[in-house]
């Protein structure tokens, strides 16, 4: 049996799988590595302790029992987006990684919207200038750190280092390049009317390649230290975002992924049709080349969940607490929670929003407060697939990935609060599967990357709306979009107090 192994570096660790022919996961490793905090909105990492942890992964998987070493044929990436690596003219890291939750750079956001005009960022990158993209993380090093600035030969994605450390190819695919701010999604090069207004030089722009390219093989000292063969192919890879999409099936018209982790993705396919949408949604390119995807974040999903256990119930289970939502009606007994607790995204671009309960009283109990916050966690969300359908783009299936889909419970609130059919995967293994899928593709097992997910991901049964909470969440929702336009001001002006 031959395989492919897909590996996701992530913000708390690195992932690897080990995947046959069949799409069935035959081994899986996994390390994880330190973030810095050194000042206050400070989100740093080593690039050394990816590339030590990855091959970690990858020793692990090949010595595994009985594996013949030898039917390893491709391997594949997904990765943290955003992030910032500095490298000087011997490729080495000038400095650590800037992450894409590093928050340093609300300045440097607000020059460029000032100096291109907002209007025309949206028309060149189809996105807005914020904090976590990789172009304000530059101008913050340029400003504060002149002298490394002054030594950068090239800037890497987190992923795209650890390849070139794999592989001694640098490079850098579409689906990561979009969300540094600097690709112009027009005609999907860098942008230099972007750079030349920001004063960046083009020459530190790496080259951009489609995310299921051959990338070569593995160098013989890596192969070595591993033990993966040295003929092993290895592919471009994507951004976190677009291999969880294509480890969902998101490769179709009509196809949405919600994703509920730390942070709540809504995305939908957007084919090949390219446009902006002032700055409401993201718009990237896609991992399957000449594809794109739109996307809604809310900053806090299962963060606000956490949150709210760690703060108030610390002693129960997280299946036990889930489950206490049962016998709660749809609307918490009228109890309603923003999740903004660490600002927001989607529709919302605001760093300054806080999370609110509104509507409390003394009959309300423990298991009330979990729901209103499941609840206001989905509504969030339900924002962004409003977006999505005003802006004409069909939703017929939504796929739940991460923690939302691991319950009955939070399925059905989905459904109710979304009003369609919500579908969870079997198999579910997230943008690892997507990277493996790529280079599932790459090998040639399948003549396109749509092909090889229809392979390898496997649905599993669907939840439908139930009629009376689909009812009672249509009057619910406009009152939880209203708490953000009335409590804006007051939270701006509290933020002198934190």
């Amino acid at each position: 049996m031959e395989y492919i192994i897909g590996i996701d570096l992530g913000t708390s660790g690195v992932k690897a799988l080990l995947i046959d022919r069949n799409g069935r996961v035959a081994d899986e490793a996994a390390e994880s590595y330190p973030i810095y905090h050194d000042e206050n909105g400070y989100s740093e990492q080593d690039p050394e302790d990816w590339v030590r942890q990855t091959k970690a992964v990858l020793s692990k998987i090949a010595h595994k029992d009985n594996l013949d070493k030898a039917n390893i044929k491709g391997i594949s990436f997904s990765g943290q987006m955003h992030g910032l690596v500095l490298l000087d003219k011997e490729k080495l890291p000038l400095r650590r990684a800037i992450l894409w939750n590093d928050t340093r750079t609300s300045t440097e956001t607000k020059d460029i919207a000032e100096a291109a005009g907002l209007e025309r960022v949206w028309e060149i990158t189809k996105n807005n200038p914020l904090e976590g993209f990789t172009l304000p993380k530059v101008l913050w090093v340029k400003k504060h750190e002149p002298a490394t600035f002054e030594k950068a030969d090239v800037f890497l994605l987190p992923k795209d280092y650890v390849r070139y450390r794999l592989t001694g190819h640098i490079g850098i695919d579409f689906s990561d390049a979009a969300g540094t701010l600097m690709l112009d999604l027009n005609n999907n090069e860098w942008s230099e009317e972007i750079l030349e207004t920001c004063g960046v030089p083009l020459d530190i722009c790496p080259p951009v390649f489609p995310a299921t390219k051959a990338c070569g093989t593995l160098l013989n000292e890596v192969a070595e230290e591993t033990g993966c063969p040295a003929e092993t192919k290895v592919f471009a890879g994507g951004a976190d975002n677009a291999c969880g999409a294509v480890g969902a099936g998101i490769l179709e018209q009509g196809k949405t992924m919600c994703s509920i982790g730390t942070s709540g993705v809504m995305l939908t396919y957007a084919g090949d049709q390219k446009r902006h949408f002032d700055g409401k949604l993201h718009f990237f390119n896609h991992a399957a080349d000449n594809t794109y995807y739109a996307m809604g974040v809310t900053l806090a999903a299962g963060y606000s969940l956490q949150w709210f256990k760690d703060t108030f119930l610390k002693d129960k289970k997280f299946d036990e607490m889930i489950k206490s939502v049962t016998e709660v009606p749809a609307g918490s007994r009228g109890l309603l929670f923003t999740p903004y607790i660490a600002g927001e995204r989607t529709p919302h671009s605001d760093a300054f929003a806080r999370g609110s309960f509104i509507g409390m009283d003394a009959s309300h109990t423990a298991a009330d407060f979990v729901k209103a916050v499941m609840e206001g966690i989905t509504f969030s969300l339900k924002e962004s697939l409003d977006i999505i359908e005003e802006n004409g783009m069909a939703v017929d299936t939504v796929i739940a990935i991460g923690g939302g889909a691991k319950s009955r419970e939070w399925l059905q609130l989905q459904a109710d609060i979304f009003g369609k059919e919500v579908i969870s995967l079997k198999n579910e293994q997230g943008p690892a599967m997507g990277a493996a899928i790529i280079a599932a593709y790459g090998c040639g097992w399948f003549s396109s990357l749509q092909e090889a997910a229809r392979a390898f991901v496997e649905t599993g049964d669907g939840v439908k709306p139930i009629e009376e909470n689909v009812e009672v969440y249509q009057k619910l929702f406009p009152l939880y979009k209203n708490v953000y336009q009335q409590t804006k001001d007051i939270t701006e002006a509290l933020s002198q107090f934190r």
